[in-house]
């Protein structure tokens, strides 16, 4: 088994049909992801939000499970994305995944098994738009997206993987629940660009929290640009991790557990 320490089942919903790996105890958060797939990293975050006291729910859309990063992994992975798949909107703005429904559900499934006001999703990279979407789901309170990077169309540096219908409901649903979103990046990101997180903020206003960081802040000698915010350029202390334990005291204050106070050695911890 490729991940030994988390349960496995396949969820369905609709014509899609996935495995979902479950660990932890408490309320859910959905750790959807980036290119090329649940590599050690993501598998390594959604460990920390277990000890933070929460039920990962880890959905598997691409790639293995469990297999480590290589550049030729992640071009396989991405020319087969482009090529193949018909669930993810990769080129176009002004709409979301058709497979965003799946997570929807997914979430709402996570809920009843849980319970708690709510559930967390956090999207990364080329999924990272995708706890927007995910939010007009009535399930969906704290919603996080790390270095969202869809749409790729370079032509329209401001357009967002989500539909202006799904955008209103949003923007609805947080002024009359008082929920945030939380956007996460590097400034010198290309797949990120100055003007998706201003259109974020002008789509939302005060409801886009935006953490931004610089180079400097993210984990040396990974051999790639700064991207990764809360996998690969996750570094043991400063900015960057601070970026880590203020995304893992969101979704335990929104999904009403303890506040936590970090430790010495930049991990987090509940307060007692």
């Amino acid at each position: 088994m490729p991940l030994p320490d988390y349960a496995c089942e396949d969820f369905t919903d609709g014509q899609w049909t996935r495995p979902v790996y479950r660990r932890g105890s408490g309320p859910a958060v959905i750790v959807i992801h980036e290119i090329p797939g649940l590599h050690p990293q993501v598998v390594d975050f959604a460990d920390r939000l277990v000890a933070a006291g929460m039920t990962v729910f880890m959905p598997s859309l691409f790639g293995t499970p469990g297999r480590p990063l290589s550049s030729a992994y992640m071009l396989g992975t991405v020319a087969g994305i482009i090529c193949i798949r018909r669930e993810f909107a990769i080129w176009n703005g002004g709409r979301s995944s058709p497979f965003v429904d799946w997570l929807r559900a997914l979430a709402r499934h996570a809920h009843a098994q849980c319970g708690g006001p709510g559930v967390g999703a956090v999207g990364m990279c080329f999924t990272g738009g995708f706890a927007l979407a995910m939010a007009t789901d009535p399930s969906v309170i704290a919603p996080v997206l790390s270095q969202p990077s869809l749409p790729l169309r370079k032509s329209k540096a401001g357009e967002i993987d989500a539909s202006p219908e799904e955008v209103a409901c949003v923007r609805e649903r947080f002024q009359r629940d008082d929920l945030t979103v939380l956007g996460l990046r590097y400034r010198s990101d290309k797949l990120v660009p100055d003007a998706r997180f201003a259109r974020y903020a002008q789509d939302l206003g005060d409801r886009f929290v935006a953490i931004e960081l610089d180079d400097a802040d993210a984990r040396q000698g990974t051999g790639m640009a700064p991207h990764s915010v809360l996998t690969v350029h996750l570094p043991e202390s400063g900015p960057g991790k601070d970026a880590e334990i203020r995304t893992i005291s969101f979704f335990r204050e929104r999904l009403g557990l303890l506040p936590q106070a970090a430790t010495s050695n930049g991990t987090i911890s509940p307060d007692r």
